[in-house]
Formats: structure tokens, C-alpha cells, sequence
């Protein structure tokens, strides 16, 4: 205990001591974790890609920290994106709420399950790739290419569908069944290629089977609990916690800037939807997929 108190009376020394030599860098650094969190933020729910925009921001602003910092402060801005799903839909998700009827409170265990269920595809081939993915496919070119198939995809999809004028057969959650929620799961994993976009893949693939646009949403912010919670613990196990009180307050300020920019988010997402299509975030993709590029080609990175 008293080793404890002795490590934290040093780190906060050091920490003053850095921020009085150079208080530039460290308010630059704040800074940088701020647009982090708020990038995270935003583009964890819209279908154009976290990754991508993550990359980006991250090339023409580098954390200066420790190799540890930077994957641990990856992870917690999901957590923090994840923490405002549940807060927003606690009700809902709650299948313990006391003002829930008995029928209630099954329908929200029978959402839960269809949850996991969609949940297994890419959690298998996560566990059994995840090396794989990061050493092949974690490459700006790969993430190009995804940006700019799935921007197509999503204009061509929502041209159809106003020109043929689909029918939507899910309306409500309890609508969806068990074959739905599986294969929303598999084009789930689709979004294990970086750029692809978790959301983008979910919400086009909930779509093409005949969800409405807003229960596609929301079937796709559900879906992220268990998916991202459980690969962000798996690599918080890994990784540990062993920073300096520096590098834990930049961790603080990434983690609750996603998680209030996603609340906001969310919000306006599913407001969106109720009147528009998907066909701008299609051409938004395409648009970054060229700034991608051109800015990898130019800087010769």
C-alpha cells in the first residue's frame, strides 16, 4: 500500500514537473486526445468508418506516448462509445427494470440473445484472425478500397431501392428473427477489413434483408456491446496498465469525449434516418477514400 502511494505521489510530481517545462506539448497533447475522442465519436456510429478517419487524424497528429498508451487509448475511446449505448438504451437493454411487464421482460431477453447470436460470426473469426488482420490488412490501401467499395455500395443500394420501392418488412426490433440477427452477424464480420466500417457493414446488410433503415440503426448500436467490449477487454488484459498520470488523463479525456460525442450522435443518427437515405454517407466515403490516398501518395508514407 505504501509502495502504491509512493508511485502516485511520483507520477503526479512528474507530471507537474513536465507540464511546467513545457506546457505546449502537453496542452497540444490534450488536444490531440480531445479530436481523438470526438472523431471516435462520431464516425463509431455513422457508416463511413472509424478507422479510416482514426488513421488520418493520427498521421497528421501523432500521440507522442508510450507504444502502450496509444493501443490502451484506442481501446478506451470504443469503451467510451459503447458506455453511451448503454446509457441511452438502458431501459430497453434492462432485462432486470422493475416497471417491465413479465412479456417485456422476455422480448428484451429474447433481443439480448439475438443480439449474441449475431455476435458469434465475427467474434470466431476475430479470435481466430486477429493476428492475421492486423499484419495484413492494416494497411492504407486496404482501407482505400474498403472506403470506396462500400461508398459505392451504399449509393447503388439506396438507388434501387427508391427506384423498385422495397418494401420493409422489419419495422420493430421484436420483428427481427433469429435467421435475421444471424445474417446481420455475418456481414458483421465483414467489417474486420479496416475502412469497411462496423455500422456501414451492419446497417447495409440489415437493410438488403428488408430492415427499415431506423431498426437497422439500432440493431447495429446493440450489436456493438458485445463485439467491441469484448475485443477491447481482451486487449486490456493484454496490455495492462502500467502509464503515468500524463498518459492516464490523456486516456481520461479520449474516453469521455467519445462517450458524450456519441450520445449526441446517436441521437441525430436515428433522426436522420427517419427521413433520409444513406446515399451521402456513400459519396462522403468515396470522397475520403481519394483524400486518403492522396495524402499517403504525396507524403510518400
Amino acid at each position: 500500500m505504501f509502495s502504491l502511494y509512493i508511485a502516485i505521489v511520483e507520477n503526479f510530481l512528474l507530471f507537474w514537473y513536465v507540464f511546467l517545462h513545457d506546457k505546449e506539448r502537453v496542452l497540444m497533447e490534450f488536444l490531440k486526445a480531445l479530436f481523438l475522442g470526438i472523431i471516435q465519436g462520431i464516425t463509431e456510429w455513422l457508416p463511413v468508418s472509424s478507422t479510416g478517419h482514426m488513421l488520418l487524424f493520427d498521421e497528421l497528429f501523432t500521440l507522442r506516448v508510450s507504444e502502450q498508451c496509444r493501443e490502451l487509448f484506442m481501446v478506451l475511446v470504443q469503451l467510451g462509445s459503447i458506455l453511451a449505448v448503454i446509457i441511452l438504451y438502458w431501459h430497453l437493454l434492462n432485462p432486470f427494470s422493475p416497471t417491465k411487464s413479465h412479456k417485456e421482460k422476455q422480448q428484451t431477453w429474447n433481443l439480448w440473445i439475438k443480439v449474441l447470436v449475431a455476435s458469434i460470426p465475427a467474434g470466431i473469426v476475430g479470435v481466430l484472425f486477429d493476428r492475421q488482420v492486423d499484419k495484413y490488412l492494416y494497411h492504407w490501401q486496404v482501407i482505400v478500397c474498403a472506403l470506396f467499395l462500400y461508398g459505392v455500395l451504399y449509393i447503388v443500394l439506396e438507388k434501387k431501392n427508391r427506384e423498385n420501392g422495397k418494401i420493409e418488412r422489419v419495422r420493430s426490433l421484436s420483428q427481427i428473427n433469429y435467421k435475421d440477427a444471424i445474417t446481420i452477424g455475418f456481414f458483421q464480420m465483414l467489417a474486420l477489413v479496416p475502412g469497411t466500417s462496423r455500422s456501414g457493414s451492419t446497417i447495409l446488410g440489415a437493410i438488403i434483408i428488408g430492415l427499415n433503415r431506423q431498426v437497422a440503426s439500432q440493431f447495429s448500436f446493440f450489436m456493438a456491446i458485445p463485439v467491441m467490449m469484448g475485443a477491447s477487454l481482451v486487449k486490456l488484459l493484454k496490455l495492462g496498465f502500467s502509464l503515468s498520470l500524463f498518459e492516464y488523463l490523456l486516456l481520461a479525456v479520449g474516453f469521455l469525449s467519445a462517450f458524450l460525442v456519441s450520445l449526441l450522435v446517436i441521437k441525430a443518427l436515428l433522426n436522420y434516418v427517419r427521413n433520409h437515405d444513406f446515399s451521402v454517407f456513400g459519396w462522403y466515403r468515396i470522397v475520403l477514400s481519394f483524400v486518403v490516398t492522396v495524402f499517403f501518395l504525396v507524403s510518400g508514407r
